[in-house]
């Protein structure tokens, strides 16, 4: 097994992407996007969500430095942008804006933007996500390692959002609208986060 995946680099890349992602604590936030559809439809946007991501690393693993470079873009700047969208989204989770959740009145959906990304697939994972390739120098041992890693987190993720409509009918809809109102704190307090380590990266680059 070991002659085929590089099983170090497997459960580093594992964990490093499982603490950033942060499978548990999407179900929150999740619930709190999609509360208002049906069991049906909340399936179908974890399916979404997790294509989405899953598409999002996976293009910035491979080709990730070359579009930041094309484009003049910085990861701090990366970053802040990522976190500026999710602090939008929290406001609207805290002041009880996001009554139709499935899509907003632009059609945006929001399994693909913020869950799929910058949610899931955000700033810190796509970080993770490129140095850990850019590390591997090309190995295919090791870029085995990590494609199984990104395969396994996101399967965690899945199965995180799956069964998430089980705590959907513990908590019944007055016990979602507080999970919410909680999910829109904690993920304004994220937004905030990223907006200060890149305005940190910002300063230390200058």
């Amino acid at each position: 097994m070991n002659e085929i995946v590089d099983t170090r680099l497997f459960a580093e890349a594992f964990i490093t992407l499982f603490v950033i992602m942060d499978p548990p604590g999407t179900v929150p936030i999740f619930l709190a996007l999609t509360g208002a559809m049906t069991a049906r439809k909340r399936h179908r946007a974890a399916r979404q969500a997790i294509a989405v991501s899953f598409g999002v690393i996976v293009a910035f693993a491979v080709f990730g430095q070359q579009i930041l470079n094309y484009m003049h873009i910085s990861l701090a700047a990366l970053q802040a942008s990522g976190g500026l969208l999710l602090l939008l989204v929290a406001m609207e989770l805290l002041t009880g804006k996001s009554d139709s959740p499935e899509a907003s009145e632009n059609g945006v959906n929001v399994a693909l933007v913020p869950l799929g990304t910058p949610l899931l697939a955000g700033p810190g994972a796509i970080v993770a996500a490129m140095v850990l390739v850019q590390q591997s120098d090309g190995h295919r041992r090791e870029v085995v390692a990590i494609a199984c890693a990104v395969v396994a987190v996101h399967i965690c993720l899945y199965l995180a959002m799956r069964f998430a409509g089980l705590i959907h009918k513990m908590l019944g809809d007055s016990g979602v609208t507080l999970v919410t109102r909680i999910a829109g704190l904690l993920l304004a307090a994220i937004a905030v986060q990223l907006m200060a380590d890149a305005v940190m990266a910002f300063i230390a680059a200058a």
